[in-house]
């Protein structure tokens, strides 16, 4: 089963943050036998965006997004993924419990602005978001799946661990994918015809 991650942000463009998402979903997809095909890290652009989740479902049956689900007006995310299903957005009366007693537990308001959050797309199953503000998002769409998460890395990782890996790994029949590592000293990796440069790893499916 192939699997593409899609990192979104001018910030990762930039060098401002270095891209941690994409190598420990990597590593979680593998554990599950899901095969990681691509990863892409794309700007806070609509167009962008829509062109390289194209290009994924192309080649894969999963596309996971990380980042661009904030309250700010450079998170584009939400309203691409809308155009792109061609449907709207609708206020999860969960999420804005959920929101409500977040801030309140901090002594804040719950402004327009971060109740806005809320708002998802009609036609996705909301991934409810137990350690920040943004849900995140799982959406059928003619037998593959997308699922768009934050990008903040906590957020994203709980929600991977704890809904979206379980909910794939019964959808779809999955191997088993055990890794073994050969560590040698004096022969060149050449002679065995492995490669890697500390090791020589053996995968088995089963």
């Amino acid at each position: 089963m192939n699997c593409e991650i899609i990192t979104i942000g001018d910030e990762l463009l930039i060098g401002q943050v270095i891209d941690t998402n994409s190598a420990w979903m990597a590593t979680r997809l593998n554990e599950a036998g899901i095969r990681v095909k691509q990863m892409t890290s794309v700007s806070d652009d609509p167009e962008h965006i829509t062109k390289e989740l194209k290009a994924a479902l192309n080649r894969s049956a999963i596309v996971l997004i990380t980042g661009g689900l904030g309250p700010t007006k450079d998170d584009l995310t939400k309203d691409t993924l809308c155009r792109f299903f061609n449907t709207t957005l609708i206020e999860d009366a969960k999420v804005v419990h959920d929101l409500s007693v977040y801030f309140k537990s901090r002594g804040r308001e719950l402004t327009e602005t971060n109740r806005k959050q809320a708002e998802i797309p009609a036609n996705c199953t909301p991934v409810y978001n137990k350690n920040g503000t943004a849900p995140g998002m799982w959406f059928d769409f003619e037998g593959k799946v997308i699922v768009s998460m934050p990008g903040v890395p906590y957020e994203m990782k709980a929600m991977m661990d704890e809904v979206v890996i379980p909910k794939l790994s019964l959808l779809f029949k999955l191997p088993k994918v055990s890794h073994q590592t050969i560590i040698t000293t004096g022969v060149g990796e050449s002679f065995f015809g492995f490669t890697g440069t500390m090791g020589n790893t053996i995968t088995s499916i089963f």
